[in-house]
């Protein structure tokens, strides 16, 4: 595991020198491109109806409301639930 840990350094050191960002800069690329991979492939089964944004939402511990911005940014059909009827009482 440490030999690991030190080679993947490394790859970053090298990776960072070469593209003349910061090591903590091209994590944080590696993060978004991971994330968005993720997501890519729960929409797919999101459009399958084989996965609920419940369990999208807790897979990828991002709220719903995030979930449903991510769905509208990319245009995908999904049903809009109103919580504030117009209750007369």
């Amino acid at each position: 595991m440490k030999i690991d840990l030190t080679q993947l350094k490394t790859e970053l050191e090298t990776c960072a020198v070469a593209s003349n960002l910061t090591e903590l800069q091209i994590i944080d690329k590696l993060k978004t491109y991971y994330f968005n991979k993720e997501v890519t492939e729960n929409l797919k089964l999101y459009k399958k109806r084989k996965k609920k944004v419940s369990e999208i939402t807790k897979d990828l511990k991002i709220s719903p409301r995030k979930f449903y911005a991510i769905l509208e940014k990319k245009n995908v059909q999904h049903t809009k639930y109103n919580k504030s009827e117009n209750k007369t009482t």
